[in-house]
């Protein structure tokens, strides 16, 4: 898991610095448009200096015309660590042949080589296969064109789309649930599970709006549009079911629920021990009573701070709904004219809530 991480933040980095829209992808492609091939290596230390041997030095501003223009030699480019200046152009670079690589290409394997060397990043171009690779330590990425990830990035949205519906549908269930007071871990466990999977998805095409660069604000703007609250939700939802006290914060378990492979979420166990819940709890027949915060925060106007208040004083959501205007008016924060506006927005929260859950 910790690689998956390394690697994720190595794939968000260098995606940063090649996306479409950039001066250095502008350079690449053009370079990959001559079908030339090219050596880049990105960063310049003492290190990467005992590994050159001849080239020139140039060390001029950035610029993908100048970067096209060199690129025409056989030697590696070097520029500087932001990427803002080329030091050296038509550079030899000499990395230990003991190191081991998994490429067969003289210019790949160099590349390979000194990036697990040097640990800087190192960019092949190759002018037969008309493919763009990244290096950097022991990691490897392959830039796609951008009509390929496009369609991918596409189809995901496609599939976001169907589960975000599910997902939907099944926090109405569980909101009817509340008002009639018959949830069961077993429910909250598939709802949860389900905002995983939708988080899954929307980091996988977070991932290929970062590669689209400027050519994924419109897929950027429909993620947006999709799921823009679904971890606020979450976070809502684990305040509400979290064993106790001691439990973790709703984002330490998120990120735990992030952090579980594909099998794990498909079973619900994980996720109750997420929440806090210990091992021997029967998740098919233990009732559970959400403490509220979900579905109050969707009154309108009604501050956090007195959501806290309203839960500190009744304790869970079933209280609230049976409590009196005056019950609620004791409240400290809560006048009369909110205590009424409480009541009636729960109620129209439960009117609407049956309503969608037979639509």
């Amino acid at each position: 898991m910790k690689e998956e991480k390394e690697r994720d933040a190595f794939v968000q980095r260098v995606l940063r610095l090649v996306a479409p829209g950039t001066p250095f992808r502008e350079g690449l492609d053009s370079i990959l448009g001559a079908k030339t091939g090219a050596l880049i290596m990105v960063g310049y230390d003492e290190g990467v200096r005992r590994i050159t041997d001849g080239g020139f030095h140039i060390d001029c501003p950035f610029s993908a015309a100048h970067l096209y223009e060199l690129a025409k030699m056989d030697g590696a480019i070097i520029l500087s660590d932001d990427g803002k200046r080329i030091l050296y152009a038509n550079v030899h670079l000499v990395p230990e042949s003991s190191i081991r690589s998994t490429e067969t290409g003289i210019r790949h394997r160099t590349a390979q080589r000194t990036a697990r060397q040097t640990g800087k990043l190192v960019v092949a171009i190759s002018e037969r296969r008309n493919v763009i690779t990244l290096y950097q330590g022991d990691f490897r990425y392959t830039l796609r064109d951008i009509g390929v990830i496009l369609a991918k990035a596409n189809q995901a949205l496609q599939i976001l789309e169907k589960y975000k519906s599910v997902l939907d549908q099944s926090i109405t269930d569980l909101s009817a649930l509340e008002f009639e007071e018959l949830v069961t871990l077993n429910e909250v466990a598939k709802v949860i599970h389900r905002i995983a999977v939708v988080l899954r998805v929307k980091e996988e095409i977070e991932t290929y709006i970062k590669e689209l660069g400027t050519e994924g604000r419109l897929i950027s703007m429909q993620l947006e549009e999709l799921v823009s609250n679904i971890e606020e939700e979450a976070e809502l939802l684990i305040r509400d079911y979290s064993y106790g006290a001691d439990s973790p914060a709703p984002e330490e378990v998120l990120r735990e629920l992030k952090s579980l492979t594909s099998d794990e979420l498909l079973e619900h166990d994980p996720i109750i021990r997420a929440l806090g819940y210990p091992g021997t709890v029967n998740i098919q027949d233990e009732p559970v009573a959400p403490r509220g915060y979900r579905i109050l925060s969707k009154i309108p106007r009604l501050p956090s701070t007195v959501v806290q208040k309203l839960i500190e004083r009744f304790k869970n959501l079933s209280s609230v709904l049976t409590a009196s205007v005056d019950d609620l008016d004791e409240v400290e924060g809560i006048g009369d004219i909110r205590a009424h506006t409480i009541k009636e927005g729960l109620k129209r929260i439960q009117e609407q809530v049956f309503i969608d859950r037979h639509i």
